[in-house]
């Protein structure tokens, strides 16, 4: 029953998830500090004693970044070598060669979908953009008609696309953190974000982009056209077929783990080993050990190149895992501070539906600091109680609800509408009108999806 004690514990929250949002959007401290800071005014608060708080603090860091913050170095890596190797554009060329130039959107759609899996979405960005402008270039030299517009109805797919698979599917870091909170299964997460993914990349990129692009202009600097658009320096790409084997492995593996738990008893000695092999750590590693040959030696790339992608591949993880630590311990510090068993009664007491309220938390929290990293790894925290008080709650869909919240209206405090901003050359109102509103409607759509399978599963 709810009772005073719990009303003020979760007063306190509210208190500590504002101050985390005024130091991160008002005072532009870094987001890892931040989230630091309102985990140990929380702990203190609610009260821990000192000596307790310190270990949720360091048991909730430490138990997310063994997992995580291990998924996140491999897929970097892969990434890496991704793009050293010429492998990036040897599917996007491959692609675009049979795509033809109606269908041109909806191929920069299944390329961003494809190079996406294992990648960031910025250095995903990073990696479409110099295809994007090199696929325009190819057109204007072609005699068809180019114009800001054009750089919009190929660059929408392609960052649709990007974004949805950093929101919903695995082994991205951010659908990680919720299904390891949520304690949902992977492969069922996975199989419901692919399937939620592929209609919400439909609608909020190709289809979206006819009308975005006419809401719109983009403008691209020519200096940077030259510098990002320029001919492919890779003499031994890998094939379409080797480098999509390459890329898919680690997703078959973690559906591969799915179907033997479908298949086999627990205690079966397949099933151990599929369960083995298909956790995102070990299939991300093996990816990246076959990547070595595949993205690497066959290309001709000696010891020492290979070491250095590898460590270069790196350094863009290095901020995202300190979020994710420092995430992870404001939510043992919500748990272990009985913090969480007060919303969880709150939310039984009041009737609200799970999967909405886990979609409005990131929501806020998404609004409120720019980060989708912070509001799937704050949201998660404070839905986890929900979840192990009552089995009906359907952990993988609220994992996705809790995903799709995180992606809702980029603005100006995030770091990827300045990326987007700069990347296409538009004004800040053109960025809301193409940028932001295909992340608010990538929101709505994929949640429309969880809501969807809510009433079939």
């Amino acid at each position: 029953m709810w009772n005073s004690h719990d009303t003020l514990l979760v007063i306190k929250l509210v208190i500590a998830i504002a101050a985390i949002v005024v130091l991160v959007a008002r005072y532009k401290l870094h987001p890892f500090l931040a989230l630091t800071l309102g985990a140990l005014g929380l702990g203190l608060a609610a009260p821990e004693g000192p000596a307790d708080l310190l270990e949720s603090f360091k048991g909730g860091a430490g138990d997310t970044l063994g997992n995580v913050g291990i998924v996140l170095a491999l897929g970097t890596m892969l990434g890496k070598l991704l793009a050293e190797s010429g492998g990036a554009d040897q599917i996007a060329t491959t692609v675009i060669r049979h795509s033809g130039t109606d269908r041109l959107p909806w191929a920069m759609a299944l390329i961003a979908m494809i190079v996406g899996i294992p990648l960031f979405f910025e250095i995903g960005v990073v990696l479409l953009v110099p295809i994007i402008f090199t696929v325009v270039r190819e057109l204007r030299a072609e005699g068809k008609e180019v114009s800001g517009q054009t750089y919009l109805l190929l660059g929408i797919p392609a960052l649709c696309g990007l974004s949805v698979l950093h929101g919903l599917v695995p082994p991205h870091p951010g659908p990680l953190i919720a299904i390891g909170a949520l304690n949902a299964d992977l492969g069922t997460t996975l199989a419901y974000g692919i399937l939620i993914a592929i209609p919400t990349v439909a609608i909020c990129g190709p289809l979206f982009a006819r009308y975005a692009s006419r809401w719109a202009t983009a403008d691209p600097p020519q200096n940077l056209i030259d510098q990002v658009a320029k001919e492919s320096k890779h003499d031994n790409p890998p094939s379409f077929g080797l480098t999509l084997f390459t890329i898919l492995l680690p997703v078959g593996l973690m559906l591969l783990r799915t179907a033997a738990d479908l298949a086999f008893d627990e205690g079966d000695k397949i099933r151990d080993w599929a369960d083995f092999i298909g956790d995102p750590i070990v299939a991300l590693l093996i990816a990246v050990l076959v990547s070595l040959y595949t993205l690497g030696v066959a290309r001709g790339f000696k010891g020492d190149q290979l070491r250095d992608f590898l460590t270069d591949g790196l350094a863009p993880a290095a901020t995202i895992l300190l979020i994710i630590g420092a995430g992870g311990a404001f939510k043992q510090v919500l748990i272990d501070s009985g913090i969480g068993d007060s919303i969880a009664k709150g939310v039984e007491s009041a009737g609200i539906s799970a999967l909405l309220l886990g979609w409005l938390v990131a929501v806020l929290i998404r609004l409120a600091t720019g980060s989708a990293t912070v509001a799937i790894t704050t949201a998660a925290g404070i839905m986890a109680p929900i979840v192990a008080h009552d089995a009906s709650v359907n952990g993988p869909l609220l994992a996705l609800a809790i995903g799709c919240g995180s992606l809702f209206l980029s603005h100006v405090n995030d770091a990827g509408f300045w990326l987007i901003n700069q990347y296409f050359g538009m004004s800040v109102k053109d960025t809301f009108k193409t940028w932001s509103a295909m992340e608010t409607l990538i929101s709505c759509v994929g949640m429309a999806g969880v809501m969807i399978l809510s009433v079939i599963v």
